[in-house]
């Protein structure tokens, strides 16, 4: 298979690649002119293109054929509080891009571990799992948002909360099949607080569950993003 390149500005039959990516596909890949390669957009273009100067500062591609995949007919957001350890986010970013989500939204609650964050390196990491796993759509990535203001904001019918009270919880799984998508809240690996779990509640947000198990906070985010897609595809 050719080697896939991350393309966001691509206008026109030309792309020529930053610096960095073409010392390494001139010096590392060793490709040549009429060495096949595929480029990604980020927003459903896929291109196939050629090599047509190997100038390892400044490596011009030429495109050869264009492809524009669809977006599914669902999307899937799941809200996150970030744990203070910053490799879990990292593993969560490249899992969930591999799977396929539409938006990743980090959340600052009451009793949230990590209190800032920095999307620099989690987009290169989502960049990184785009071209590995083939995916033509680049998930969005939201900067740290108050529990508060985030849970005012979205519509309540297609947004679901997953906590550990054992009272009022339905299935993900058997609400997830519905719409045109969902957004899943995770909380911290304290759990959400008394009062944030009432304000969602009455904002009208419905509460969930992701399983017997309790699980560590990376990993419910990513379950609920796979129960999602399973449910959908049952349909």
């Amino acid at each position: 298979m050719p080697h896939t390149f991350y393309a966001p500005d691509l206008a026109g039959p030309t792309y020529t690649l930053p610096e960095d990516e073409s010392k390494h596909a001139v010096r590392v890949l060793r490709l040549q002119p009429g060495s096949p390669v595929e480029l990604v957009d980020g927003r459903g273009g896929v291109y196939q293109a050629e090599v047509s100067d190997d100038n390892p500062k400044r490596c011009q591609l030429r495109i050869t054929q264009e492809q524009q995949v669809p977006r599914r007919a669902y999307a899937v957001h799941v809200a996150v509080a970030p744990t203070k350890n910053l490799d879990r986010m990292e593993w969560l970013v490249e899992k969930a891009t591999e799977i396929g989500i539409d938006r990743l939204t980090f959340l600052r609650c009451a009793r949230s571990e990590r209190r800032e964050l920095k999307l620099d390196r989690l987009e290169r990491i989502a960049v990184s799992a785009l071209k590995q796993s083939g995916q033509a759509w680049l998930p969005q990535l939201d900067e740290l948002t108050d529990f508060a203001a985030f849970v005012r904001g979205v519509a309540p019918e297609t947004t679901f909360i997953a906590h550990l009270v054992d009272d009022h919880r339905i299935s993900l799984a058997q609400v997830a099949a519905q719409g045109a998508g969902c957004c899943i809240l995770i909380g911290p690996e304290g759990d959400f607080t008394p009062d944030e779990l009432q304000l969602a509640l009455t904002r009208g947000i419905r509460p969930v569950a992701l399983g017997h198990t309790r699980l560590r906070t990376e990993t419910a985010a990513l379950a609920a993003c796979h129960t999602v897609h399973v449910a959908r595809e049952l349909v």
